[in-house]
């Protein structure tokens, strides 16, 4: 026997379908919407759809499994089946300590499956990240895609291997000390396959997204949805044991409750935090430069442990690529990068020319450590019209600057997979809908958008062309290349220096000291007993330094001596001060 139950106010009846012909009338509507029953002889691994007022069988809202697909019909899943093997886990590093790397399943390996993701693991151990974060796993249309048009959220994604394959990936991460972080979208559903608003007010035109209709989280009959979105998060830091979540784009969510869905979700997480006596964390991507985000629920905030960072890897980029179309209008200097070392946000309530209006407010008191720093990640690459990665723009010597101002940075580093041995494989967007109208429409606007970075839309490949998925699949024979295996061994040794430095981790890290030279294009960054003094121009820069062993260089002999480094034109040096 298995209780079903689901929310479905416009319904005047539901019938449960089980095993495609069998029905099942289910008891309702109480008073907030919901029906609900127990029916014999259903269980684990039956499949099962819900009929609207005689209508056709469609998915399970909170699906646990969509085997066939986004249109297909349900699978029960039993969740205390799955033999773990973490018990020990304790849930690994500290958020504050941690070193990120995001991955995308369908191309981080050949074989793109979760099972995929764990043969290449050793990989990620020896490089001496802590931290896997997963772009989103959840059932969306068609065989591959970035996942953030998801429409069954409660499903991982079958083709990669479903339930069981997404339990077995995040237990033999646990095994190898490695937390996990998943990507969640909770802003908007992907158009096709969502099948939500059949049952319920889940959508509102009171607000809008770039992405589609906006989720209704405080108009009428909001309260279920809420309890959507936050059961959702529960399940995967309970269910799945993964120990964070990342939350998309939180600033197209809009809820002007009296207490936002971001601090109810932060609230109930560390229920969940305390009731398994383990830690769990929530980080949130925002473009507000709004310090609610990260502050403490006591003081007003919103209670979330930390956001990504875009204004450092917008002044970063900016400056080492000397683009300036689109966003990046708003950065460039020296100055900028430095203000982003020293505080995150940029622009704290000064005036953004690509906004046209002042934007952000001070971070002020808020930990560095709550804050991402990174130079890649998987939309800075893939929204561009060629996804070309920082190796494809940068030289290496600039690239080991970077990669020493993010993970000696007063941030937590974030890296994007085959960042750290300058990956030549392209991340490019591509779907695969199985909708030749929707598919021309993703194509379409896809082109529209690059307009106004000043790329020919002619020159934008297909999203839904096949090859444009194949194309941003990593190649691991790289890394036994020379110039990869030396970026990989670049990133290797600041990881490890990072890690084995007490004051480069956690608060004892905050802080922080920047100096910098605009015109002669360099900048220091002092943390504790560490200093990485950088060149990041074309010319031979002299640099004061603290008195120190040279533990890091990109250059094989640097002049040092005298209280003074003399660094090449792009390159870094770390010193060490007894």
């Amino acid at each position: 026997m298995t209780f079903f139950r689901v929310w479905a106010p416009r319904a005047r009846r539901v019938d449960l379908v089980l095993r495609r012909d069998e029905r099942h009338a289910l008891d309702g509507p109480d008073e907030m919407g919901w029906f609900s029953g127990n029916v014999e002889g259903a269980g684990p691994g039956d499949d099962y759809a819900y009929s609207l007022d005689g209508g056709e069988p469609r998915p399970d809202p909170r699906s646990p499994w969509q085997p066939d697909g986004v249109h297909g019909p349900s699978r029960l899943v039993d969740h205390s089946s799955f033999t773990w093997s973490d018990g020990a886990w304790r849930g690994g590093v500290a958020l504050a300590d941690a070193v990120v790397y995001e991955l995308h399943v369908d191309t981080f390996s050949p074989e793109a499956t979760y099972d995929g993701v764990i043969s290449r693991l050793d990989h990620l151990v020896d490089l001496g990240v802590t931290t896997v974060e997963l772009l989103p796993v959840v059932e969306y249309p068609g065989r591959w895609g970035w996942g953030y048009d998801g429409v069954d959220l409660y499903a991982p994604k079958s083709g990669d291997g479903g339930p069981e394959g997404l339990k077995r990936l995040v237990d033999a991460c646990h095994g190898r000390g490695l937390s996990v972080i998943i990507d969640v979208v909770y802003n908007h559903l992907g158009p096709s396959g969502n099948y939500l608003g059949l049952y319920g007010p889940y959508f509102t035109d009171r607000y809008g997204t770039p992405w589609g209709e906006a989720v209704n989280l405080d108009g009428p009959d909001s309260d279920p949805v809420r309890e959507f979105v936050v059961d959702n998060a529960l399940m995967w830091l309970r269910d799945y044991h993964a120990d964070g979540l990342r939350l998309d784009a939180v600033h197209a969510i809009v809820d002007t409750s009296a207490t936002h869905i971001l601090e109810e979700l932060a609230g109930r997480v560390d229920e969940l935090e305390a009731e398994l006596g383990l830690p769990k964390f929530l980080i949130a991507e925002s473009d507000l430069n709004d310090p609610r985000i990260v502050a403490d629920r006591e003081v007003g905030g919103y209670g979330m442990d930390a956001q990504w960072s875009d204004d450092f890897h917008h002044a970063l980029h900016a400056h080492l690529t000397g683009e300036r179309a689109g966003y990046y209008a708003d950065f460039g200097s020296v100055g900028q990068l430095a203000k982003s070392l020293r505080q995150a946000f940029v622009y704290d309530g000064s005036y953004s020319p690509h906004r046209r209006r002042r934007h952000g407010r001070t971070p002020a008191g808020i930990p560095p450590t709550r804050f991402l720093g990174y130079l890649q990640n998987h939309d800075q690459i893939g929204n561009r019209a060629h996804g070309e990665r920082s190796s494809a723009l940068l030289s290496d010597g600039l690239l080991k600057v970077a990669a020493a101002i993010v993970v000696l940075g007063p941030s937590v580093p974030m890296l994007f997979q085959g960042e750290e041995w300058g990956a030549s494989t392209p991340f490019l967007y591509f779907t695969d809908h199985d909708d030749p109208e929707l598919g021309k429409a993703v194509t379409e606007g896809r082109r529209r958008e690059f307009a106004s970075f000043g790329w020919d839309p002619a020159d934008v490949p297909d999203p839904q062309d096949p090859e444009t998925f194949r194309r941003s699949k990593l190649d691991w024979d790289e890394t036994a290349e020379p110039r990869h295996a030396d970026l990989l061994d670049w990133h290797k040794r600041l990881i490890a220096l990072r890690r084995s430095t007490q004051e480069l981790v956690g608060e004892a890290g905050a802080d922080v000291h920047v100096d910098f030279d605009e015109a002669g294009r360099w900048v220091v960054l002092g943390r504790g007993p560490v200093t990485v003094a950088c060149n990041l121009g074309g010319e031979r820069a002299t640099i004061s330094i603290p008195p120190g062993d040279v533990v890091l260089s990109s250059v094989d002999e640097p002049v040092v001596g005298d209280g003074r480094a003399v660094l090449p034109p792009e390159s870094v040096i770390v010193v060490r001060t007894p």
